[in-house]
C-alpha cells in the first residue's frame, strides 16, 4: 500500500511523464518548418508495422486441431485486410476485425 506522500509522488511523475509527451513535439519541431524526414518515415511506415504486429500476435497461438479454433481467427484476419484496402482507415480496420471476431467466436462457432 503506498503511503499519501508516495501516491502524491507517482501522480506528480505521471502528470510530468504526460505534460512532456504532450508538449515535447512542440519544443523540438519550429511551426514554421518541415518535420525532419525520419519523423515523416516513422509516420508513413509505422501504422502497417503495428497493425502486422497485431495480426502476428493474435495468431501465435493458432491450432489447426479443429476448424472452430482457428476460422474465426482467419476470417476476421480477412475482414482486417479487406477493410484496410477499401477504407485505409486503421481504426476501422481494427474494430471491424475486433466485432466480427467477437461475434464470430460469441454467435457462430459456440
Amino acid at each position: 500500500m503506498l503511503t499519501t506522500a508516495g501516491a502524491i509522488a507517482a501522480i506528480a511523475v505521471m502528470a510530468v511523464v504526460t505534460f512532456l509527451t504532450r508538449a515535447l513535439p512542440f519544443l523540438l519541431f519550429d511551426r514554421g518548418s518541415a518535420p525532419p524526414k525520419l519523423v515523416l518515415y516513422l509516420g508513413r511506415v509505422l501504422p502497417p508495422a503495428v497493425i502486422a504486429m497485431l495480426i502476428i500476435y493474435c495468431l501465435k497461438d493458432i491450432s489447426f486441431a479443429q476448424a472452430g479454433s482457428w476460422l474465426p481467427q482467419l476470417i476476421s484476419v480477412a475482414a482486417v485486410v479487406v477493410l484496410h484496402l477499401w477504407r485505409h482507415n486503421n481504426l476501422l480496420s481494427i474494430f471491424g476485425g475486433t466485432i466480427l471476431y467477437m461475434i464470430l467466436v460469441q454467435a457462430v462457432f459456440v
